[in-house]
């Protein structure tokens, strides 16, 4: 009666050597950490599982007075690197070091792969529109007239920093332009 599923799935919530190593290995925490956050993982989401709804309910809880489920959709399909729906364990940690140990070139990249939406290795003045948009719900940002439109800004950003005058940004140009645009960089990566 589901005696060795039952098993599998609490192997499945057990952190292995293996797991251990490939984590420590590609971020910089150490294994007490790694298993710190994992408790944590799995105290939010017993299953060992992480959906969208809940990504959102998380995301909601630092930025209270916006709407997070927009730019939710966008870090979510970002760190779901299998595309199962959902969001594990190793999947979660990559993100969280990806985007907080990083060097700035691994942190835009990161930036980068967020928004180019169509995954294409471009982000063109429609997706980096929407993005802003998504940005502008989460921190609760109503005004968007004139200079704050982010059609606008996406095509003074996209304008600013397109070397190659396709109207679109590879990760070079974007990467690029925005170490060298402390505005830009804030704006698209703010934690850089």
């Amino acid at each position: 009666m589901g005696g060795k599923g039952s098993k599998k799935a609490r192997a499945s919530l057990e952190l292995t050597p293996k797991e251990i190593a490939m984590l420590k290995a590609n971020t910089k925490f150490s294994e007490k950490e790694i298993r710190e956050w994992h408790a944590g993982f799995l105290r939010d989401c017993p299953n060992g599982k992480l959906d969208k709804k809940k990504f959102v309910d998380v995301y909601k809880q630092f930025y209270p007075q916006g709407k997070a489920d927009s730019f939710c959709k966008y870090a979510f399909n970002t760190f779901d690197a299998n595309n199962d729906g959902t969001i594990d364990f190793d999947e979660f940690l990559l993100a969280i070091a990806a985007t907080s140990q990083g060097d700035l070139d691994d942190r835009l990249e990161v930036a980068f792969e967020m928004y180019d939406v169509s995954g294409d290795g471009q982000i063109d003045q429609k997706e980096l529109a929407n993005l802003i948009s998504a940005m502008y719900d989460l921190v609760g940002e109503s005004d968007r007239k004139g200079d704050r439109d982010p059609k606008k800004r996406a095509v003074e950003i996209i304008t600013k920093l397109d070397v190659g005058g396709d109207k679109k940004l590879n990760k070079q140009e974007f990467i690029a332009g925005c170490k060298n645009d402390p505005v830009i960089r804030r704006m698209l990566a703010p934690n850089v």
